[in-house]
């Protein structure tokens, strides 16, 4: 194998270039102009209802949702445990507390049960309700929006939907982002479709989306010279990535579709590698997931190659991602970690130019959550020890998957 597989690489349709020479033949090179208000409207023909906002990234579209939710220093807000920081740190950038919920089983994502045990005993210890409820879908895999929605609306306690990993992703036919008061989405450089960096918010109503427009641009009253009563943002998606954005929603269900047809692969490819279990959506016939990732667990007492020198060495750059700046640290392990041979198995993958990765680390085990409640049956913290994440991108062509298996065979010791 001479190319190197990466986990989801940006694919361009060819489009995009067209959108970017007319903002620069235009000189709308500024975050406002024809290619943003024509991505979002691109988008609000995809997602179906509602209204969207283009923003400069998805972390931003969770910030202003809780803004938009009242959430004020001292509030609760309910998150998904299992997840990216980006659907909790914006609750700490606001002042408040993240209250975090484990996940069930079959989708891996906000377990219902749990969540209104969590609201029921938030609002004994505080006297009142989180003011907020963040699911996510985790890898594309759609949440029980049925059991979390009648939650939310029994308790009355908005839902914002964090379905930056679920771009198409659908429950009972309906997009993912859709079903609460707003809905979350992310066009980083190795998601479902890419606008280099970049996020939008769904809102339910104009009204919404006015309101987020205006935290969005810096909360400008109407003046002619620039008063502010409130703070705002500059959080609108730039002119020239929106024109990305544009040739990106060309090729979207495309995409989504390949990304489906990867996961088909590795079920048939893996239903007979002992010890190793790919991840699949439930039986239940409304779970529609896009599988941005596919991921897959391996049992503790399968042994791979390597496993004897797991975590013997202290990482000196990133692993995966955007790469950037790490903090350096002194040792190669912590107090909650992936199994031995899930380590050997990235390294051997690694070594053999495939890109896997590790599962989310569940956020009450961060030590920046050191002291946050967490209300959880231990699942995904089981699910973070033994699972990783397996290439789908556009660029994974049948036979990387048939190789990727192959390695993965190879590097089971029998």
């Amino acid at each position: 194998m001479d190319k190197r597989i990466y986990l989801c690489l940006a694919h361009m349709s060819g489009k995009e270039m067209g959108f970017i020479q007319e903002a620069f033949d235009t000189n709308w090179v500024v975050p406002l102009g024809p290619n943003v208000n024509g991505f979002e409207e691109d988008l609000k023909q995809f997602v179906g209802n509602g209204e969207v906002v283009a923003l400069s990234a998805g972390t931003a579209a969770v910030h202003l949702a809780l803004i938009a939710c009242g959430v004020k220093p001292g509030d609760e807000v309910i998150v998904q445990n299992f997840t990216f920081c980006a659907s909790s740190h914006p609750i700490t950038y606001l002042g408040a507390k993240p209250i975090f919920v484990g996940s069930e089983g079959e989708t891996w994502n906000m377990d219902p049960v749990l969540l209104e045990g969590a609201i029921k005993d938030r609002i004994v210890k505080t006297g009142k309700k989180p003011k907020a409820i963040v699911p996510v879908a985790l890898y594309g895999m759609p949440y029980n929006c049925e059991k979390i929605m009648e939650i939310s609306n029994r308790y009355e306690i908005p839902v914002i939907e964090d379905a930056a990993e679920g771009f198409g992703s659908k429950f009972d036919g309906k997009v993912l982002g859709t079903f609460g008061k707003f809905g979350v989405l992310s066009f980083n450089g190795n998601k479902m479709i890419t606008t280099s960096g970049g996020g939008a918010l769904i809102c339910q109503n104009e009204e919404d989306k006015n309101t987020i427009m205006w935290y969005a641009t810096q909360a400008r009253d109407a003046y002619p010279y620039y008063q502010h009563t409130a703070i705002g943002y500059n959080y609108r998606m730039s002119n020239i990535c929106a024109g990305i954005g544009r040739g990106q929603m060309t090729v979207a269900q495309a995409h989504i579709d390949h990304h489906k047809h990867v996961q088909s692969l590795y079920e048939e490819l893996l239903k007979d590698v002992k010890g190793v279990h790919i991840h699949k959506q439930p039986a239940d016939k409304r779970y529609d997931s896009n599988f941005w990732l596919c991921t897959a667990t391996i049992d503790e007492d399968v042994k791979v190659v390597g496993q004897e020198n797991a975590y013997q060495e202290v990482i000196k750059t990133a692993v995966g991602g955007a790469a950037g700046v790490i903090k350096a640290v002194n040792s190669a392990t912590t107090d909650c970690q992936p199994n031995e041979n899930v380590e050997a198995l990235r390294v051997f993958m690694l070594n053999n130019k495939i890109e896997a990765r590790p599962v989310w680390k569940p956020m009450h085990k961060q030590p920046v959550y050191v002291d946050a409640p967490c209300y959880t049956n231990g699942i995904e913290e089981d699910i973070f020890k033994i699972g990783f994440c397996l290439p789908a991108g556009p660029y994974v062509i049948d036979d990387d998957v048939k190789y990727i298996v192959e390695k993965i065979k190879e590097a089971i010791i029998d």
